[in-house]
This record gives structure tokens, C-alpha cells and sequence, in this order.
């Protein structure tokens, strides 16, 4: 129960009425001149009420949390239990707390960092995408072959004969033997010619990423288009100076492994520092509250929901291929989310411990530094939304209390 008396409710009054002075007339006064006695009798009592209430209980509610220094884990729910105007106020506030963190020495966590290697393999593999990337295409009426590029429209249907959500589509180009597609389609069109119609079942891996559909007979009705054979370039100096500004083939290939070694550098960057939070999170006493668990969850399955849209499938069509209900679908998610909150948390209490903060400036340079990377008007308004650049600053957080870990456990090896 929180409660305040006419003294703590005085402060409030006289900003609230200050308010409303900016909105109406009292005669007399220019607007926004007149004492707060005056403001006070000649406003509506009930909005004057109303968004006194208001300001009260946030403020008062703040108040409660700094004294009892407590976390918040959930938006409270406020009921009122007793107003006296302006004289005195009480009310309850129920809402889930983040309780006591007990983070491990987490300045002695030792982690190998690894140092990515890139392999005459690797750059050749870049080679040949851009010698297929440049290949000139040529349509032929013969059999198709391994390496000829096939144009074919395609329909997935289920044991029921009923046609899967996503399993289709128009003037597809799918290039023979690139191991590309599911295993066991791209064989089914070896030696179809231009108007042929191909009929084939083919079993989904049993590690198929839609559940719904892994280890399962799915049968395809095909068409093919066109067939083309797939002419690629001669990896020579005059390749290497139409693909780039390179004068050789060598210069080409350095700059490839450069690219490919930074690439795979911040990958194994990004790996290490999951490693160690997942560390030193997995040794942390924390007691993570469901609120946040749920919260996570749905803010998971929304971007999943605008990415599915994107693509025209609907949720019940995803549900359907998962072959799970929307509960399950929804509590399946639950592990990975418990971790990432659980994350969450500890990066918040070394923050503290760490004493890490974001200046204004260090947001202000973030913020301008995404505006130019976002030409686009309206991303450039999304990014003065104060809610966006609390969301900026959160994660500028993360990066420097990560970098933080990150020092030490280089000081520990």
C-alpha cells in the first residue's frame, strides 16, 4: 500500500495546475498568467481531478521503487483504494520484481579467443559464386544436365494431397547440382527437357528446419519453363577486372581473403562474446521472472509474424508446416527466451557493478551515425522516437559492458 498525505500531494497539485494555466482563460489574466487559485476554480473539477490522479500515482509509484530500490520486472497494476482531493491519496501497485543477482567472479572467467583462418578453399568458393554470377545464360533444347540452370514452376502437396504453405513456386531458377535446394529434388530433374511435366515424391530431411515437415513425404508436381545451359567466364586477369578494380587474378584473391578473413574474424568475435555472457549467466544465481520470460517471447514471435507476412504465408499456414498449435508454438520458444533474459539481467547487474553508463553524447553520435545509414525520411523520424532511442541506448549498453567483460577476461589468461 502506498499513501500520501497533503503534503506530498501540494507539489503535485501545483504542477498539475500549472498545466492547465497554459490552457485556459481566466478573465483578467493573459493565459498563462494567473495564480493557481484562480486557475484552480475556473478549470473543469473533473479533468482537474483526473490528470491529478495521474501524475500522483506515477510519480508517488516512482518514488516507492527508489526508496525500496526495487527492480521492476512488469508494467504495475494500479488500484485505487482511497481519494480525498488533494488532501489524501492511496493505492496498491502489484507488479513482478527482478530479486537479488549473484554473479560468479566473473573477472577470473578465462575463454579461448579464437583467430579465423581462411583456406585456398574458402576464396575459391567466392570465385566460382561470381564466375556462376557472370555466367552467360544460353536456352537449349536438349536434356537437362548437371550444371544447366532449369526454370521450372512447382507445387508441394502432403500424403492428403493437400498443398503445403510455402512449398511452391513461379519461373523458379534452380541451377543443377549446387546442392541448393532439398535433397533429392535437383536429381528428380536430370534429363527433363523444355514443357516437360515431372511428377516426384521426395522424404524431407529428419533435421528440416519446419518441423512440420522433417521426415515427411512430400510430393511435387513440377513444369519446366526453359533449360539453360550455364556458360561460365575463364577465371583470368580480364575476369578479375570486370568483377572488380583488380588487375589480376591475384590481386582478386587478396582481397577476397582480406574480406572473407574480417568477415570470419567478426564472427568468431561475435561467438566469443556469447560464449562468455552465456559463461558467466550460466554461473549466476538469478530468479527470472515469467513476466519478462513471456514478454520476450511474444516480441520474438511478432518480427517472426512480419517476416512471414513479407513472404505472404500467414501465421496458421507457419503454424500448420511446424505442425504445432499456437500454445506450443508459443511455450517451445520458452528455453532460448529464459536464456536470453537471464542474459539480460546479469549484463545489468555488471553494468552496475561496473559502473558502466551511456553519455548524451555517446547516444547522440549512435543516432547520428544510423541516420546516415538510413537515408529513408521515415526511418530517420522512427529515429527520434524517445521509445527507439531508449532502445539505442539499451543496446550501447550491452556493447560496452560486453567490451568490459571482454577486458577482463583478457587480463585473466
Amino acid at each position: 500500500m502506498i499513501s500520501a498525505d497533503q503534503q506530498d500531494l501540494a507539489p503535485i497539485k501545483d504542477h498539475v495546475l500549472g498545466h492547465f494555466a497554459g490552457k485556459i482563460k481566466v478573465p483578467g489574466f493573459r493565459v498563462g498568467t494567473a495564480p493557481a487559485a484562480l486557475v484552480e476554480k475556473h478549470v473543469d473539477q473533473r479533468a482537474l481531478a483526473d490528470e491529478f490522479i495521474e501524475h500522483a500515482l506515477n510519480s508517488l509509484y516512482g518514488r516507492a521503487i527508489d526508496q525500496e530500490k526495487l527492480r521492476p520486472a512488469s508494467k504495475p497494476e494500479v488500484h485505487l483504494k482511497k481519494f480525498v482531493p488533494f488532501a489524501t491519496l492511496e493505492f496498491e501497485a502489484q507488479l513482478d520484481i527482478i530479486g537479488p543477482i549473484k554473479l560468479p567472479d566473473y573477472k577470473r572467467i578465462k575463454l579461448t579467443k579464437k583467430t579465423a583462418e581462411v583456406t585456398a578453399a574458402d576464396v575459391n568458393g567466392v570465385i566460382k559464386s561470381l564466375q556462376q554470377r557472370a555466367a552467360a545464360r544460353k536456352e537449349v533444347d536438349r536434356s537437362a544436365k548437371k550444371g544447366d540452370e532449369v526454370h521450372i514452376d512447382f507445387k508441394g502437396k502432403d500424403k492428403d494431397g493437400q498443398p503445403i504453405a510455402g512449398a511452391d513456386g513461379k519461373d523458379y531458377p534452380l541451377l543443377l547440382g549446387s546442392g541448393n535446394f532439398i535433397p533429392g529434388f535437383e536429381e528428380n530433374l536430370l534429363g527433363v527437357k523444355d514443357g516437360d511435366k515431372k511428377v516426384f515424391t521426395i522424404t524431407f530431411p529428419k533435421d528440416y528446419g519446419a518441423k512440420g515437415l522433417a521426415g515427411k513425404p512430400v510430393t511435387f508436381a513440377t513444369e519446366v519453363k526453359k533449360v539453360q545451359e550455364v556458360q561460365e567466364p575463364k577465371v583470368d586477369d580480364e575476369f578479375a577486372s570486370k568483377v572488380g578494380p583488380f588487375k589480376t587474378v591475384a590481386e582478386l584473391k587478396a582481397d577476397i581473403k582480406k574480406q572473407l578473413k574480417a568477415e570470419k574474424q567478426n564472427n568468431a568475435d561475435r561467438e566469443y562474446e556469447n560464449k562468455l555472457v552465456r559463461k558467466i549467466a550460466e554461473k549466476s544465481e538469478v530468479e527470472i521472472p515469467k513476466s519478462l520470460v513471456d514478454e520476450q517471447i511474444a516480441r520474438g514471435e511478432e518480427d517472426e509474424k512480419r517476416d512471414l507476412m513479407n513472404r505472404g504465408q500467414t501465421w496458421q499456414e507457419h503454424l500448420d508446416a511446424e505442425g504445432v498449435t499456437a500454445d506450443e508454438h508459443f511455450e517451445r520458444k520458452r528455453p532460448e527466451a529464459e536464456q536470453r533474459v537471464k542474459a539480460g539481467l546479469v549484463l545489468s547487474e555488471v553494468a552496475e557493478k561496473e559502473d558502466i553508463f551511456v553519455t548524451p553524447e555517446e547516444l547522440e553520435i549512435r543516432i547520428q551515425l544510423l541516420k546516415g545509414q538510413y537515408k529513408d525520411p521515415q526511418m530517420q523520424t522512427e529515429l527520434d522516437k524517445p521509445e527507439n532511442q531508449r532502445d539505442i541506448a539499451a543496446r550501447l549498453m550491452t556493447e560496452k559492458t560486453i567490451a568490459r567483460l571482454v577486458e577482463h577476461s583478457s587480463r585473466s589468461r
